[in-house]
């Protein structure tokens, strides 16, 4: 059985629980994190060292990091297939995309979430959010490209990429912030919208 934990508003939770669902794989969640705690306890902080969310644990296995949780889960559970190809070419740009999510997207959507959403107003850094607003805008943009003709980020079917992006597209469309117009985004966040599982896990209000 697999244990997911982490609270339900966490991005990286929500990229766990979403693929979960697309392979209809059963789970149970523990809510962690935030307002939840756990996260500090020895028993937390043997699975995770960071103390971060989420955690997946799966018989006597666990493992933390969330783009780390959906190789895993692609790899022992649908190995091979469109959502984490086994040839090394396509699994290469699939993992170039999750690391740029973590590392040149996270950042920036980051700032600007946590400054509109989790900061009172009066504590808010306008200037420090419009600037990350800007430099999200131009990684979005880079996505508006890729997409380019396709259905999804690499093609015509739903990669882990999708998924580690997917999380926040919703909340750049969600935000009260200026967009740049980006219609092969728009059109890949509402074609994210139709699936079951985006919408039950990431589509919700922003909190």
């Amino acid at each position: 059985m697999i244990t997911v934990w982490g609270r339900t508003t966490s991005s990286n939770v929500m990229k766990v629980l979403w693929l979960l669902d697309e392979l209809a794989l059963p789970y149970t969640r523990i809510d962690a994190g935030g307002a939840f705690g756990r996260t500090d306890q020895p028993d937390y902080l043997a699975m995770n060292p960071v103390g971060l969310v989420p955690v997946l644990e799966e018989d006597d296995f666990s493992l933390f990091e969330s783009n780390a949780i959906l190789r895993y889960l692609a790899n022992s559970h649908v190995p091979g297939t469109d959502w984490y190809p086994a040839a090394a070419r396509p699994r290469a740009e699939v993992d170039a995309w999750l690391d740029m999510q973590q590392t040149t997207l996270g950042p920036p959507v980051g700032r600007v979430f946590s400054g509109l959403i989790r900061t009172p107003p009066e504590q808010r850094d306008m200037a420090a959010i419009a600037a990350s607003v800007v430099e999200a805008g131009r990684i979005w943009a880079m996505v508006d490209a890729k997409l380019g003709d396709h259905a999804f980020l690499l093609g015509d079917t739903p990669t882990l990429a999708d998924v580690a992006f997917g999380v926040h597209v919703h909340r750049w469309f969600a935000m009260p912030i200026e967009r740049p117009e980006l219609p092969m985004l728009r059109a890949w966040y509402d074609r994210l919208l139709t699936r079951p599982p985006y919408a039950k896990h990431c589509a919700q209000p922003l909190a």
